[in-house]
């Protein structure tokens, strides 16, 4: 990225040293999340602004070719996803286990860090994670939102039986619901204004509601008897959604908030008191990686459907055009290396 609404395929300069701990990575596949298309149309998302060309890309699995001298875990050959975001090992976030919240992360592209849509990364072997045999690349690098799906099922508390909402069927809100019907719950609802992800979701087993024609509090009256969700996850964004996150769900019940707007949306706190909802934020994920993988190595989870668009690298711009303003069948777009 050059800087906002321009992108180049050219060679840069990053000078990534080997060290003992660390391995390199040749990429194979990196697939474009929405914050990577947010900085490539404006140039900055809140305070992270990109000022200088940045590599994009954070999504990725590949292959491991050079081993740092001390690494034990990993081989030359595994096939890799890498957890995207390297704390300070000494900061009191990560002293604490939350060290996606420490604020001196350094996570591919977020500036000024470049991302991972390139030949070869150095990374940390303790966040590089082999794949399960039956598991591909593709798959691989959809680890990265299935992680973020995870860490809300695990703000949320899930209890076994719960009945959850999820807000939104695109990429997040599809693997927060299929993270949650792992986790326990017996049934997840969930909604979206397009009708095609609303297909997409009913083929997982999900009850799916179109809320451009159906109302969501019927469905979920109708679902739990009248009583309500135990869990809403709102992973759209959307100041609708927002706006009306309580009223689907039960006395007592939990909501999550994963989908960022874009700019700041009121919330009905009487509403919220009155239910005497827990609230819970989420912002990236901490030591979720080996669950998500043994999760979808044992098949529990299954994300071959939701890559539905794949480029080549010399595609890449091509890709970033087409995931600026996909169709509605479209879930991930992913880039081949």
């Amino acid at each position: 990225m050059e800087k906002a609404g321009q992108l180049s395929l050219r060679h840069i300069d990053i000078d990534e040293h080997l060290g003992p701990h660390d391995v390199r990575i040749k990429m194979h596949t990196v697939g474009i999340c929405s914050s990577d298309v947010h900085y490539y149309l404006h140039g900055a998302i809140g305070s992270f602004v990109v000022r200088e060309p940045m590599v994009l890309g954070h999504e990725g699995a590949g292959t491991v070719v050079e081993l740092g001298k001390e690494v034990r875990n990993l081989r030359v050959g595994d096939r890799v996803c890498m957890e995207p975001g390297i704390p300070d090992p000494n900061s009191r976030a990560t002293r604490l286990g939350i060290y996606n919240l420490d604020p001196a992360v350094r996570f591919w592209a977020t500036p000024p860090t470049h991302g991972c849509l390139r030949e070869t990364v150095v990374h940390p072997a303790s966040f590089t994670f082999r794949l399960p045999e039956n598991i591909g690349f593709g798959e691989g690098a959809l680890i990265e939102p299935l992680a973020v799906g995870l860490h809300a099922g695990i703000k949320a508390g899930i209890k076994p039986g719960d009945i959850a909402v999820v807000t939104g069927a695109g990429t997040i809100g599809l693997v927060t619901a299929l993270a949650a019907m792992a986790g326990g719950c017996s049934k997840v609802i969930i909604t979206d204004i397009q009708r095609e992800k609303v297909n997409l979701a009913s083929r997982f087993g999900m009850i799916a509601v179109d809320v451009a024609k159906e109302d969501l509090n019927d469905t979920v009256n109708e679902v739990t008897n009248g009583w309500g969700a135990d869990i809403v996850f709102e992973a759209s964004g959307d100041e609708n959604a927002i706006s009306g996150v309580f009223s689907p769900l039960c006395p007592g019940g939990r909501v999550v908030f994963i989908g960022m707007p874009g700019k700041p949306v009121p919330i009905d706190i009487v509403s919220a008191q009155t239910k005497g909802a827990r609230i819970e934020t989420v912002f990236r994920y901490a030591h979720v990686y080996p669950t998500a993988l043994a999760l979808m190595g044992s098949g529990r989870i299954d994300l071959k459907p939701l890559v539905t668009d794949t480029y080549s690298f010399e595609e890449s711009i091509e890709a970033f055009e087409y995931a600026s303003n996909m169709k509605p069948t479209s879930v991930k777009v992913q880039i081949e290396l």
